[in-house]
């Protein structure tokens, strides 16, 4: 699944569309009208968290990538798009096996720019008080929990967890207020790296618990939990070095 970071580089890449015309929207999604598309320019790109925004006049696409959704630009990599739009010269949008929603509603009203971890109206404050709220969450769950930090996933939710040596299954109301501030710190800090790395093609080389054997700090071999968590995502941690909170 692509993370906020993989977003926001979509979303940079697809600035050269901006002000571009539709000539022809198609693919095999049933679920909103192409031919609203046609003829409808570019107006903006925007991300928040998981979402790839595509702004037109009366319009936003929400791409939403899921678990194996993609995007081409300009090259169809794949058969069967879920959705391709066609501009002049050749050049194109392409993506496959993902959720595609029109909006018609001011985007303000819809997202909180203040939860997306990458976003620069990112409020650490209010995740704060978002957490507090729920006390007896797990911090496996809450970090991937996108009304509080929209665009972690679970690369980030494991490497995160690992830095700041805190058990995937402690709660969240049972850490210690430094924890829970190096939880927040670290969860966007974390995401910049992340962005920073995937453009250089480098970041596996990066991950120091996520898919990991062995952890870097013991030795020891890392727990690996296929399922944690009310989200069922895989684990990866070290029952040495990250310390419980129940």
């Amino acid at each position: 699944m692509p993370e906020g970071p993989s977003i926001v580089i979509l979303k940079e890449q697809a600035y050269s569309f901006k002000g571009k015309k539709i000539l022809e929207a198609t693919g095999n999604t049933t679920l909103i009208d192409k031919a609203l598309l046609v003829n409808q320019k570019i107006v903006e790109c925007k991300s928040w968290g998981k979402h790839f925004l595509i702004c037109l006049p009366k319009l936003t696409l929400r791409i939403h990538f899921m678990l194996f959704g993609s995007y081409s630009i300009n090259e169809q990599t794949k058969p069967n798009p879920r959705l391709s739009l066609q501009f002049a010269g050749g050049k194109a949008l392409h993506f496959y096996a993902c959720s595609v929603r029109m909006i018609t509603e001011d985007l303000d009203e819809i997202y909180d720019w203040s939860g997306d971890v990458m976003n620069e109206s990112w409020n650490p404050s209010k995740a704060r008080k978002k957490l507090k709220a729920i006390p007896d969450t797990l911090v496996c769950d809450t970090l991937l929990d996108q009304a509080i930090f929209a665009g972690v996933g679970n690369i980030i939710k494991n490497e995160v967890l690992f830095r700041i040596r805190v058990h995937p299954e402690s709660k969240v109301g049972k850490l210690p207020p430094r924890k829970l501030a190096e939880l927040i710190k670290e969860a966007r800090l974390y995401s910049f790296n992340f962005l920073e790395w995937k453009k250089a093609f480098e970041l596996r080389k990066h991950w120091l618990a996520y898919t990991k054997k062995i952890c870097p700090r013991c030795n020891i071999p890392f727990i690996k939990v296929p399922h944690q968590g009310k989200t069922k995502r895989r684990a990866f941690y070290c029952g040495n070095c990250q310390l419980l909170y129940r």
